[in-house]
């Protein structure tokens, strides 16, 4: 009950705002169009991040403490926020992209002071600490998380449902310890769930929209931060490290094996191609809602399987280890999935 209020008030300004905000999106040119990526139907406003990030703006400066950090967080939001319209509306380069994405996340780590300082024991007995690279790595994660979230957004639904199967997982882990920061995964829960309302269209009242660019950044900027305080020994610490990979176990797999895929073939890691997990469900004959589904009921395991793993505290090394060779397996089916695929078909 002590949640209620805070999860009541995040879904209707997350609702109300976008329900708002659409027709002026559409006047300010703040849409998608469908192209040769894009198979939605019709020009769909580019205004789920903007409201969600307004319902969190609101209602954590009402129901959560207010702190530097706080203060930081939100306006480093606002700025990837920012940064995330301008690529919606103008199709930004890569470069100003990521030299923007450094200067958020540095803003957050020098201006809190607060940074992946280990790695934990993923190797063994040994504790593998960051000292002075860990400010490079935690801006290296944000950037990741940032794109992570950002190359899940292929399919209606997918980056939300994600995304709030991680914000659930955080919240659990943070309300273990008690921590100052769990009211904002909750808020996030509530604000993605309305947003889920309009984008996957649960009543026909409910015209679609998309997070855009705008929406995946400032998620994505969230959850690393949120990793960042769970993860922090030196105050109350959540959840180890290595346990972080497990909540984001599916965009980071993703990213990371499309990334490898496209250097192999001579392209950018950042060139956008329709060659992610739910473009090659789609190819193979699944639905759009079959590939959401599959794909966020791998997600729920992968984050149970991290949940679990912490409370009985798996072994980080054997938790690391599996990681591993699930990503390598996936890694392999991926670079070679039409080749399997083909093989089935003439079966």
């Amino acid at each position: 009950m002590d949640y209620f209020l805070p999860l009541l008030s995040s879904f209707l300004i997350s609702f109300i705002t976008i329900r708002l905000t659409k027709p002026i999106a559409v006047k300010a040119g703040l849409v998608d169009f469908p192209n040769s990526r894009k198979m939605h139907v019709g020009a769909i406003p580019l205004v789920g991040g903007i409201g969600i990030y307004i319902s969190i703006l609101t209602a954590s400066m009402i129901f959560i403490e207010h702190s530097k950090e706080l203060n930081l967080y939100l306006v480093a939001a606002a700025l990837v926020l920012f940064l995330g319209g301008l690529d919606d509306r103008y199709d930004l380069s890569v470069k100003i992209r990521l030299v923007s994405q450094v200067i958020v996340a540095s803003l957050m780590i020098f201006g809190t002071e607060q940074y992946f300082t280990s790695l934990g024991y993923i190797l063994g007995p040994f504790e593998i600490y960051l000292g002075l690279f860990g400010t490079l790595f935690t801006v290296i994660a944000i950037i990741g998380g940032i794109n992570a979230i950002n190359m899940m957004d292929g399919i209606d639904g997918l980056a939300g449902s994600v995304s709030l199967i991680t914000f659930l997982s955080l919240a659990f882990l943070l309300n273990r310890t008690g921590g100052d920061w769990v009211l904002l995964p909750i808020l996030f829960i509530a604000a993605l769930l309305a947003y889920l309302m309009f984008n996957l269209g649960w009543h026909r009242s409910l015209t679609k929209v998309f997070m855009g660019d705008a929406g995946n950044m400032f998620i994505g900027l969230t959850i690393v931060w949120l990793m960042v305080i769970g993860t922090d020994s030196s105050s109350n610490q959540a959840f180890r490290p290595v346990t972080a990979l497990y909540l984001l176990a599916i965009p980071l797999m993703d990213m990371a094996a499309i990334m490898y895929r496209r250097i192999k073939k001579g392209h950018s890691p950042f060139k956008a191609d329709r060659e992610h997990l739910h473009h090659i469900f789609e190819r193979a004959g699944l639905s759009r809602k079959q590939t959401l589904l599959f794909i966020s009921s791998i997600s729920v395991v992968f984050a149970a399987v991290g949940c679990w793993s912490e409370i009985v505290q798996v072994s980080e090394w054997i938790m690391f280890a599996v990681f591993m060779a699930i990503f390598l397996v996936y890694n392999w089916t991926l670079q070679n999935i039409w080749k399997i695929l083909k093989k089935i078909k003439s079966l």
